[in-house]
């Protein structure tokens, strides 16, 4: 990793995006233009409703203004595959929440996994001896990578669909990481800490989420604009610590402007905690 910081003085002006469906509730503007405005950097971030269905119409049309873009869902598997190159996190998810222009088309990268590694690592989870990824879908492949990161080798995955785990499992396999699968209505005995990666209106009843809770340590829901979850109310109900997914999206946000300004999510920004501050005030606020 680098130890210094990028000059960004000379930066041209740039348009960035924030594209995903829904769209309306997205932050991520107010935390870029926060960082921007910091770092004296003449760029615009904007957002955009962008589905599935018109990923690649919109893509394609692009003027070279725009220099990035932030994905949000359903679009991580299409801006994954959009990329020419990958960065490791976008290639073993097969997600990816970043596209930057480089000199053949697309650079593609997951800022999703070192922004939990960085939230969670936050408010002390670092090395919780056993986690629970409650989902199964592309976020819990981050969520996965995640725990990795912060010295986690133990997870129980609770799915409403088990199978639809298999994924999970054959990569936490290569990595070394011992993984369980349990339905989401009978979670496989207590763990320090859970990752919730369902979305903010997953229908979970009462009774599944209050016993999630009864065995699930602190939870960490990557859901912020909806809160408290069905999950966020049983554990503050149980007494119970819970966290919404704010600090997640503010770290990955970080690690966004970084490929933006540098290339690469290792270069640190110029008076970066300064950034990171100013960033954190506009979240608080948004």
């Amino acid at each position: 990793m680098t130890t210094g910081a990028a000059d960004l003085s000379a930066r041209p002006r740039r348009r960035f995006e924030v594209w995903g469906s829904p769209i309306e509730h997205s932050l991520s503007p107010l935390l870029h233009a926060a960082a921007y405005d910091r770092l004296g950097l003449p760029w615009t971030y904007g957002r955009r409703r962008v589905d599935e269905s018109s990923f690649a119409r919109e893509l394609a049309a692009l003027d070279s203004e725009v220099h990035g873009l932030s994905l949000t869902m359903p679009l991580k598997t299409l801006a994954h595959n959009a990329g020419r190159r990958r960065d490791a996190a976008a290639s073993a998810t097969g997600a990816a929440n970043t596209l930057v222009r480089s000199g053949d088309g697309w650079a593609a990268f997951n800022t999703d996994v070192g922004g939990l590694a960085a939230a969670l690592t936050e408010i002390g989870l670092a090395g919780a001896a056993r986690a629970r990824i409650v989902g199964a879908g592309a976020t819990a492949t981050s969520a996965l990578l995640a725990l990795e990161r912060i010295g986690v080798d133990r997870v129980d995955i609770a799915a409403r669909r088990p199978a639809a785990a298999a994924p999970l499992l054959a990569l936490a396999a290569s990595r070394g990481i011992d993984a369980t699968v349990s339905p989401l209505d009978a979670p496989a005995g207590d763990v320090e800490l859970t990752v919730s990666t369902l979305p903010g209106d997953a229908p979970v009843t009462d009774a599944v989420s209050a016993r999630l809770a009864a065995v699930g340590g602190t939870l960490y829901d990557v859901v912020y604009g909806t809160w408290p979850t069905a999950l966020g109310h049983a554990w503050l109900a149980a007494g119970r610590p819970a966290h919404a997914g704010a600090t997640m999206l503010l770290h990955q946000a970080v690690l966004q402007i970084r490929i933006f300004a540098t290339g690469s999510p290792d270069e640190p920004l110029p008076g970066e905690e300064g950034v990171v501050a100013v960033m954190r005030r506009a979240l608080v606020g948004g």
